[in-house]
């Protein structure tokens, strides 16, 4: 069975990306033990990632990159912006465990949209958050290998992700 529209696909991968001097290091590795699991066509993924395993079957190989325009877009200096400290508090207290630097925050916008934010400063009255996805901005080389390939089912389908191993519980 190949690599296709609505199938679950398990795969291990490391993903290396390009740093400040042109090398590549290491910033993510999936194994065997514990394979990223997908619903092709559903992932989430750049969708340059599921073009270039797109046709693959269970032991194939494969070795691509993806450039921040297929991927994650570049780094966006408006999504790094300076938020009153206020909008942090939690029952009338700003959370100072979750306002650490580095530390990824869970918030909502104006429309209700859910994001991540990272805390890149904290200061007295505000705090510096990137609102970038992490991997914008970066070139991401993929070397992995594909573990296993089946149709996605019923239920699987109706919801857009996997069920069971490695996927997702309700």
């Amino acid at each position: 069975m190949t690599v296709d529209t609505n199938k679950v696909v398990s795969l291990t991968y490391e993903l290396r990306i390009d740093d400040e001097n042109g090398e590549q290091t290491l910033v993510e590795k999936v194994e065997q033990d514990n394979p990223m699991v997908i619903l092709y066509g559903s992932s989430g993924l750049p969708e340059r990632f599921e073009e270039q395993i797109s046709g693959l079957k269970q032991g194939d190989s494969f070795e691509f990159s993806i450039n921040p325009e297929e991927g994650y877009g570049d780094f966006d200096e408006e999504a790094v912006v300076e938020l009153p400290k206020d909008v942090f508090k939690v029952n009338g207290k700003v959370d100072n465990e979750l306002l650490q630097i580095g530390n990824f925050v869970p918030m909502t916008n104006q429309d209700g949209h859910r994001l991540q934010g990272k805390v890149l400063e904290v200061h007295p009255d505000s705090v510096l958050m990137d609102f970038n996805h992490p991997l914008a901005g970066v070139n991401m080389h993929f070397k992995g290998q594909i573990l296993d390939v089946r149709e996605a089912s019923q239920e699987e389908l109706a919801h857009g992700h996997v069920h069971g191993e490695g996927g997702h519980h309700h």
